[in-house]
């Protein structure tokens, strides 16, 4: 949805893409903040809260459904007033309202629709409603009027439902999770339901609509790592190939977009988000490196190409996500017509190229086909290289269709874990423009993201949004460390030391366990929030744990052992019922607790020793490693020390030898 620049309503003003798609409706739509809760309290009236965020499809459907309706708007601006808010920009908010609509509802998505009372507390919740009832969904004029009428006559009774829903909502932010009765390891729990869930034909976990999940896969790479469980490599390697085959991945142009409305992976749903990409890449590296596949290299190599190439901002950030729709169809710039690939490619190559993509004249998507390697042969699918040049052939041709709008917001967090992708990515394919992104990413967060007194700031668009939060400090300390890593270099390894420092000054509750969202008082909120369940994304709390492990090896004597002890006593409450709702905590716990690896390489790291043993070390799978870099000694020599479950080993200078070293299966830990 293009964003229209012409004078409109408040928010008109705004920096946010989502809340200027809506700065031209006839809804009189005030921004979250002082002056919507005061008109709402002078003239006694109830909020309408409207979330969402500038690549949702069905967003855009309510929006042009009901918020470009005048019957709608008038009802909205005689009876509510109506705020939007970006759930990119302001996920503290988002947090609040989309756990009150799923406790008040069982169910919560986006556009989150939430009426409150003049204080923001939430009586009424959902998310999208048609704008006048039909097949057996109630119409949002209907709601309106009678919540409108209700909150005149029944004032008490929403007042009520509101502090109800409130106080729900508080016991939640402090709850704490008692030992399951079977006593058992949550890792193994969460492991076998797993495989309860596991798809074994297309792989990935339930039924449709199917996400990706990437952190499911990283915990049980790690799993597998630690058990050999070839059941467990079943499960990651089949989610791993029944993506790529799919639809869910964008052969033509490469990366991921959100998710598939069926099993197969086949019609996804036609967004493409940034952090989904920098985990999936993530997900395909660590397979790559402990199965060996040249597939999964290929897949990361096509992921990094799409995110530098169509997500990048010229100074270094990087984009927050492409829209599904274009020309108001979802979809649209992804699809492809039989006779549009058979007069794009030569002959025989277009007649190939369909039967390998499932491209036909009847079409798999409205008559039109999402081209996916589903009934590929193996062979087919682990090499696709000859096709490649017709692919960035397409890919071209793809440029001159209307491109879907893209969410320009450049957001600290989720560039945290691109920045991690980004280093981890150079360190197993060797491809240095990788690292060039990640250290501009890093410069971009430094200049435009940290005040003169370093604090972080969770967005930006023109200029700063507002203070960051956990994940912001979280993802982007993960990022610098896994940038050190990549390059050796003290001052990532100290700017993550820094911005955790902050982390735990800034989101530490000083009375209960847990991290808090929000840093500080939350005076525009009606509550402050913690941050412990997963979804799309890992939790804050658990990426600050894999930080603080880490730092905890690599910094000896620092303050980090005391904050991972009281949050790693908290996960263990969290994860003992349902662990499998928290695969990124299970890392982080798993990481505490199992057997380290502690590398330490010392001596000219710009040597030819130097890269040998590096390359010895990234060649490995070794998820719970932590490595050390000392510069000095004699020029041109390198030794790499191991300490394994705290028995430290004779510095090796030989690749090979160290090899030998790290190889789980020979090494006696």
């Amino acid at each position: 949805m293009d964003v229209v620049i012409t004078r409109g309503n408040r928010l008109a003003d705004s920096d946010s893409p989502y809340l200027l798609q809506h700065a031209h409706n006839p809804v009189d739509w005030y921004p979250w903040g002082e002056e919507a809760f005061h008109r709402a309290k002078e003239l006694d009236l109830p909020i309408f809260l409207s979330i969402g965020y500038s690549t949702c499809h069905w967003c855009h459907v309510m929006a042009e459904e009901s918020f470009e309706d005048e019957e709608v708007a008038s009802l909205l601006n005689k009876r509510f007033v109506p705020v939007k808010v970006d759930r990119e920009e302001r996920p503290d908010i988002d947090m609040i309202y989309i756990d009150a609509c799923q406790t008040a509802t069982g169910s919560a998505g986006w556009p989150l629709t939430a009426i409150c009372t003049p204080d923001g507390r939430p009586f009424f919740l959902g998310t999208y409603f048609p704008p006048r009832s039909k097949r057996g969904r109630t119409g949002l004029i209907e709601i309106l009027a009678t919540v409108s009428e209700h909150w005149k006559r029944s004032r008490a009774q929403a007042e009520q439902a509101a502090e109800e829903i409130m106080a729900t909502l508080r016991r939640l932010s402090r709850r704490r999770r008692i030992q399951a009765e079977n006593g058992g390891d949550p890792m193994l729990h969460a492991v076998d339901t797993f495989k309860a869930l596991f798809d074994k034909e297309y792989g990935g976990f339930g039924s449709a609509p199917k996400f990706p999940m990437p952190t499911n896969i990283l915990f049980l790479l790690r799993q597998w790592h630690g058990t050999q469980d070839e059941t467990v490599r079943e499960m990651v390697e089949t989610t791993l190939t029944g993506m790529y085959r799919g639809g869910i991945f964008d052969h033509i142009g490469g990366g991921f977009h959100r998710y598939s409305t069926d099993e197969r992976w086949l019609v996804p749903h036609f967004e493409k988000m940034l952090y989904d990409n920098a985990l999936l890449v993530l997900a395909y590296l660590e397979a790559f490196q402990a199965f060996g596949k040249p597939l999964y290299r290929s897949v990361a190599q096509r992921v990094f190409r799409y995110v530098l190439r169509d997500m990048q901002h010229p100074d270094g950030g990087f984009y927050a996500a492409e829209d599904a729709d274009s020309e108001g169809m979802e979809g649209k710039f992804y699809v492809w017509r039989r006779g549009e690939i058979l007069h794009a490619l030569p002959s025989p190559v277009g007649e190939e190229f369909c039967r390998l993509y499932d491209i036909t004249e009847e079409g798999n998507f409205d008559g039109q086909n999402i081209p996916n390697l589903l009934s590929a042969s193996d062979s087919e699918v682990e090499d696709v290289a000859n096709m490649q040049p017709w692919l960035d052939h397409l890919q071209r041709l793809r440029t001159y269709r209307e491109r879907p709008h893209c969410d320009d917001k450049i957001l600290t967090g989720w560039n945290g874990l691109m920045i991690a992708a980004l280093a981890r990515g150079y360190r197993v394919l060797g491809d240095a423009q990788l690292l060039q992104a990640a250290r501009a990413a890093v410069e971009f967060i430094l200049n435009q993201l940290v005040d003169g007194e370093g604090r972080l700031y969770a967005s930006f668009r023109k200029r700063r949004g507002v203070p960051a939060f956990l994940d912001d400090y979280a993802f982007f300390g993960f990022g610098l460390l896994e940038l050190y890593e990549a390059t050796q270099k003290e001052q990532y390894l100290s700017l993550a030391a820094q911005f955790t420092q902050g982390l735990l000054e800034l989101f530490s509750d000083p009375h209960e366990p847990g991290l808090f969202f929000t840093s500080g008082d939350p005076r525009d909120l009606p509550l402050r929030p913690k941050s412990v369940d997963e979804g799309a994304l890992p939790s804050g709390t658990a990426i600050a744990m894999w930080n603080l492990a880490k730092l905890a090896r690599l910094e000896a004597g620092e303050p980090w052992d005391a904050a991972l002890a009281r949050l790693v006593e908290h996960a263990w409450e969290m994860v003992q019922e349902y662990p499998w709702y928290y695969p990124s905590l299970l890392i982080a716990l798993r990481t505490v607790r199992g057997q380290h690896v502690d590398i330490t390489i010392t001596g000219d790291l710009e040597s030819p020793p130097f890269a040998q043993l590096w390359a010895a070390v990234n060649s490995l799978y070794l998820p719970d490693a932590a490595i050390r870099f000392q510069h000095h000694g004699t020029p041109g020599e390198c030794t790499a020390q191991v300490c394994l479950a705290e028995r430290c080993l004779p510095p090796v200078s030989d690749p090979i030898q160290l090899i030998d070293i790290l190889d789980k299966k020979k090494a006696s830990v």
